[in-house]
């Protein structure tokens, strides 16, 4: 955590805002999209949602494929521990929501279904379907069990090792991926370099909690520089790539 703070404090020394971007279509997407500030009437279905996990008393034996927790000691884990510790905060589902209305993504991949919060919020535009891939029996069934019951039936949760499961998505074309699946360096890039295939010009690749550690960081570092990568949106907690190959190549760093 420390690492995370003090990357922070980084981060809002470099930030800006609409006026230190002077690229039509970053500008678009930060004025109209990160800092849209209208009420949408999902959100009230985003915060139904997320309430209804922590309302339960469900406690599920988690198989953790990734780079551990800060916050639990052990597997045997309350689904809504899990919920207020471990998944998406609520600001964070509507900017989901959010990306997922202004780009209008139709094939949307998911790494890390967990309770389905993110999941929600990339669905619930509908304007697409959303695949997305969760390590853990128990975590993925409590995701379609809190799916079904908010009426989102546009998600097909796939189960396994990403490291199986990713090559069923290979031959696919996504035009929105969400990487919140494993928070490690070597994880993150593999995932990148694997999926690669799957990007055309117009795909949006959010990566999720890119200063959790060290190794994070670095990671996302060596995603900007890679030379597929036109385009980067750093907003600390989450970051936006963008192969768009008629973009000079430009990175950007804004406060939300």
């Amino acid at each position: 955590m420390w690492y995370t703070a003090k990357a922070y404090l980084k981060f809002l020394r470099k930030a800006t805002n609409q006026h230190g971007v002077h690229s039509p279509f970053v500008y678009a997407f930060v004025t109209q999209c990160l800092y849209d500030r209208k009420s949408k009437d999902d959100y009230q279905k985003l915060k139904q949602y997320r309430q209804n996990l922590l309302n339960t008393s469900e406690v599920i034996e988690v198989t953790d494929f990734g780079a551990g927790s800060r916050v639990f000691k052990s597997n045997a884990r309350a689904v809504k521990d899990i919920t207020k510790h471990a998944g998406a905060t609520l600001k964070r589902m509507k900017l989901l929501y959010r990306v997922v209305s202004y780009f209008k993504p139709k094939t949307i991949l998911e790494l890390g279904t967990s309770m389905g919060l993110a999941t929600s919020a990339l669905a619930l535009p509908k304007t697409g379907k959303v695949t997305s891939l969760e390590g853990c029996p128990q975590t993925a069934d409590v995701a379609r069990q809190a799916l079904n019951t908010a009426g989102i039936n546009t998600v097909e949760i796939l189960i396994g090792d990403f490291s199986e499961t990713l090559k069923q998505q290979k031959k696919a074309g996504f035009d929105l991926i969400y990487f919140d699946g494993n928070h490690s360096k070597e994880a993150t890039l593999a995932y990148f370099e694997e999926l690669l295939v799957t990007a055309h010009n117009d795909s949006i690749w959010v990566f999720d909690d890119i200063y959790w550690s060290e190794g994070m960081t670095e990671a996302w570092e060596f995603i900007k520089q890679h030379p597929k990568v036109r385009v980067t949106v750093d907003c600390f907690w989450l970051g936006f790539v963008f192969f768009r190959a008629e973009q000079a190549k430009e990175h950007f760093t804004i406060r939300l």
